[in-house]
């Protein structure tokens, strides 16, 4: 990952890259289950968005998850269409380094991810995460329905209480509806199955969600 991205501020809209009308080619399949990464999916299934730092590791903590059907690194909540990576990491797109998730609700809630999305990093800690700096390394999640929105808001006032307890500061986490999601490079996808000695910043407070 780009270690030297310093950005620590949203920019101004003006200042974004135009961008491209064509999404980047990606292979489609994801590398370690072997099912589709791109729509359609199968019936019945939901998705969900995080930010938590890189997405490298990011996304090695959902696709282990037992009702987890694909995974997908990208971008979303900026301004650039089918940005680079080169580009998310200026800071000039807005946009946020995420994962994708399609998930079989039936076999694990969206409580059950939001648990995991906590515990995983340090939501205090504004546009970073750990040695990562940038916007695109900050704490967010993109919602598709009002009922994701609500969980979304309770789990981050619950686990408020339990990091002041612990001696952490205030959520800085975003949460709002998800805009496009822009898949990241093919070499991106599924990064630390790939090259398991990979570079992974993610570290988690220590503190647990309560249940």
């Amino acid at each position: 990952m780009d270690l030297f991205s310093r950005n620590a501020e949203l920019p101004d809209l003006d200042q974004a890259p135009a961008g491209r009308a064509e999404p980047l080619p990606v292979s489609g399949t994801h590398f370690v289950n072997g099912n589709p990464m791109i729509e359609p999916f199968p019936e019945g299934m939901q998705k969900a968005i995080f930010g938590l730092g890189c997405f490298w590791g990011a996304e090695k903590w959902f696709w282990e998850l037992p009702g987890v059907y694909s995974t997908a690194a990208g971008y979303t909540a900026g301004t650039t269409p089918n940005p680079t990576h080169q580009e998310v990491c200026t800071g000039l797109t807005s946009h946020n380094e995420v994962v994708l998730l399609v998930f079989d609700p039936m076999a694990c809630s969206y409580e059950q991810l939001l648990k995991v999305f906590w515990e995983a990093h340090d939501p205090t800690q504004g546009m970073r995460q750990g040695n990562d700096v940038g916007t695109q390394y900050r704490s967010g999640i993109y919602t598709f329905s009002p009922d994701q929105q609500q969980a979304a808001e309770n789990s981050r006032m619950i686990f408020q209480e339990s990091l002041q307890v612990s001696g952490y500061g205030n959520i800085t986490t975003e949460i709002q509806a998800a805009d496009n999601f822009y898949y990241a490079e093919d070499c991106h996808q599924q990064y630390l199955a790939k090259n398991p000695a990979g570079y992974c910043g993610l570290g988690g407070t220590g503190v647990c969600m309560p249940a």
